[in-house]
């Protein structure tokens, strides 16, 4: 069903002269990156400034998530070897103080790719040394040897994404779990107090109100510290109908709620998403 978009809600325009020289880059060096998958709306503002998020293990994911724009089918590659030192060398050309690196879900392997995480993180803190580095990881299927994996390479952010509320999970994330999800955010905090653990949720799918409340506590009985939570916007046809646009203010009362229950930063407007202005989120935290 399309509807009408709402004043605030506008589509950034995308300057193809400010995006080349970082698309350049990312194709020289055989990589993917978020910005682009996800056809994210703040990709022009976050290339002009010369970041991105990076999407390591491939383009093709083995969920099917409602939500998503990344192609879904069985991935026919392994992954790259070469891919961690690329990702590395890219992130010291762009200059970058806060790199963070993602990845598509890949049941397809026994260790979900947290091995390409690690080996990511370390060919970055070599590279960067300098740099805070922050992953966003699937849920691995909550097998605990990969997050390990994952903890001990030593990012300095781990970041999980709930997503929704769990009556939504059905039909916006099929194949994962809100409880699942949450196991995550708590075995990288047991493994690591240290850690900063973050996670985010899309609003406008059919939410209530008293479900994203909950939702936040549920968070911060994980001791999860950062929230990110932003506007759903349908990235094709083929994807879930946005159910509303939530107002600005609606969004400005959530992040007020998180605060006070105590998130030690909130990033919440329609235009957020968990690695946009990464950096300044985490110096807030």
């Amino acid at each position: 069903m399309s509807r009408r978009l709402p004043e605030w809600i506008r589509e950034k325009r995308i300057n193809l002269a400010e995006l080349h020289e970082i698309k350049s880059l990312l194709r020289e060096k055989a990589l993917h990156s978020v910005c682009e998958s996800l056809a994210c709306p703040n990709r022009t503002e976050c290339f002009s400034r010369g970041t991105a998020t990076f999407m390591i293990l491939g383009d093709i994911c083995t969920r099917s998530c409602g939500f998503c724009n990344v192609t879904t089918a069985r991935p026919y590659a392994p992954p790259s070897i070469d891919e961690p030192n690329s990702v590395a060398e890219a992130a010291k050309r762009m200059g970058l103080r806060h790199v963070v690196v993602t990845s598509v879900t890949r049941d397809d392997l026994p260790d979900g790719g947290a091995r390409q995480f690690a080996a990511t993180i370390r060919a970055l803190r070599a590279e960067l040394p300098d740099a805070a580095v922050e992953v966003l990881t699937p849920d691995f299927r909550g097998n605990r040897e990969a997050i390990r994996m994952v903890v001990e390479a030593k990012p300095d952010y781990y970041n999980h994404n709930v997503e929704t509320v769990p009556r939504l999970y059905d039909f916006v994330r099929p194949g994962s779990r809100f409880e699942r999800s949450l196991s995550v955010l708590r075995e990288a905090k047991r493994l690591d107090p240290e850690i900063v653990t973050k996670s985010g949720f899309m609003l406008g799918l059919g939410e209530r109100r008293g479900e994203v409340i909950e939702v936040m506590q549920r968070l911060l009985e994980t001791r999860c510290e950062i929230l990110t939570i932003g506007q759903y916007l349908q990235p094709k046809r083929e994807k879930l109908d946005v159910v509303e646009y939530v107002h600005p203010s609606v969004f400005d009362d959530y992040r007020e709620i998180g605060e006070r229950l105590g998130f030690r930063a909130v990033f919440s407007g329609p235009f957020v998403r968990s690695s946009y202005m990464a950096e300044e989120l985490s110096s807030r935290a």
